[in-house]
């Protein structure tokens, strides 16, 4: 028997995402009790430190970062298992004391983020920018055809989803103002993107090809890298983002495995000129995930991942080329991601324009950046292997005042 064809004894809400052909990995807790690993299904998360699997010692952590370092082989083994004890009806009775309700826990960021990395892989979300600082100049700079362009950010505050955003302060430079101010971001935006969760480590001084993308990548993660534009105008020439990125980064509770996504694996657009050698892949893909950004309670945006410019693959490999390491619990994130259409617009900044065109919500709000207050959600899905959809954990986070 196929798994796309097992059906779980566990029980799964209609449509909720959670299947046996998802069953994404996180850390939970219950009062009192240490935070521990394991994987959810429907409305219920599997106890895995509690249950017969391959390196079930690795479970008893409170990350995944023991198990992601293992490997493929590892992963693979550790998710059939998974599959087995939730589908055989014989494993019901030592299996179910050890599935607990969502409503009984606490989820925490599921493992330790090692390092980093974002990239700017949209090209109508380079184009829109260009557009929108430089309306006078080429869409895109030089280099954007030629390499997935990409920042280091900070891995202390990558935060879990539902963890509440403080407005950053920092320097700005109003147009008007002969020197720069300083105070809370006026202008706080977000950032539709899709993580990836390194597992297998790699050795410094190596290159890691885009064809070994799935040896060393354990899943997917949704992400909001949010960004105060007003003080990083001001910050990143010569040098880029800066403290207009790193105080807060979002991510979903729950780390889709790769192995989830097969079906939704699709081929990714077309890429003139043709890249430079080490960025080739002999099997290159993009995923067809359908992303929602939500506005206190409004769909503002549906941005569509499968437009990407630069593939994962690429973006490993670019990211490796000069010798740097991979290390578990490594984070790579696509950057913006956008379409073509104003309602496929992945950012605040590219939705008002620059602020110049506001949104109208259907409360009759005009939105052109966050205000405090705000709640943002983001969601995304994809097919999965038994016919049904595969609903990513979802990136939560309402903004706080500054401090002063």
């Amino acid at each position: 028997m196929t798994d796309a064809s097992r059906s779980s004894w566990a029980p799964i809400p209609a449509g909720s995402g959670f299947g046996l052909a998802h069953l994404p990995y996180g850390v939970f807790a219950r009062p009192g009790e240490a935070p521990r690993c394991g994987v959810r299904i429907g409305d219920s998360v599997l106890d895995l430190s509690r249950v017969s699997v391959p390196h079930g010692a690795d479970f008893g952590h409170p990350s995944l970062n023991a198990f992601l370092g293992r490997g493929r082989a590892a992963w693979s083994a550790v998710r059939a298992r998974v599959v087995e004890l939730l589908s055989e009806p014989s494993f019901r009775d030592s299996v179910d004391a050890h599935l607990l309700p969502l409503a009984e826990v606490t989820l925490s960021l599921p493992w330790e983020v090692a390092d980093y990395v974002d990239f700017y892989s949209s090209q109508a979300h380079a184009r829109n920018v260009g557009a929108i600082f430089r309306p006078d100049s080429p869409g895109l700079p030089d280099n954007w055809m030629h390499l997935p362009i990409g920042y280091h950010g900070r891995a202390g505050t990558v935060v879990v989803s539902g963890t509440p955003v403080v407005r950053p302060c920092g320097q700005r430079k109003p147009p008007t103002a002969a020197a720069p101010v300083y105070g809370p971001s006026r202008r706080l935006d977000i950032e539709a993107e899709v993580g990836f969760v390194v597992g297998a480590p790699s050795t410094l001084g190596s290159r890691v090809p885009a064809s070994a993308f799935a040896e060393h990548v354990f899943g997917v993660v949704l992400l909001n890298d949010w960004s105060a534009r007003d003080i990083q105008a001001w910050e990143y020439v010569p040098l880029g983002p800066f403290l207009g990125k790193s105080f807060a980064t979002s991510v979903s509770a729950w780390v889709t495995p790769l192995e989830a996504l097969g079906v939704a694996r699709i081929t990714p657009p077309a890429q003139d000129p043709a890249p430079l050698a080490y960025l080739a892949d002999p099997d290159p893909w993009a995923l067809d995930l359908v992303l929602e950004v939500e506005l206190d309670g409004e769909i503002v945006s549906q941005p569509p991942f499968a437009t990407m410019y630069w593939t994962p693959g690429q973006q490993l490999a670019h990211l490796t080329v000069n010798g740097a390491a991979l290390r578990t619990g490594d984070l790579f994130a696509s950057g913006t991601v956008s379409g073509p259409e104003r309602g496929q617009r992945g950012s605040l900044l590219e939705l008002s324009w620059g602020g110049r065109e506001p949104l109208a919500l259907a409360s009759g709000r005009e939105v052109t950046f966050l205000e405090d207050g705000d709640t943002v959600v983001l969601r995304a899905s994809a097919q999965a292997a038994d016919g049904t959809r595969i609903t990513l954990g979802d990136v939560t986070g309402t903004i706080l005042p500054a401090i002063d």
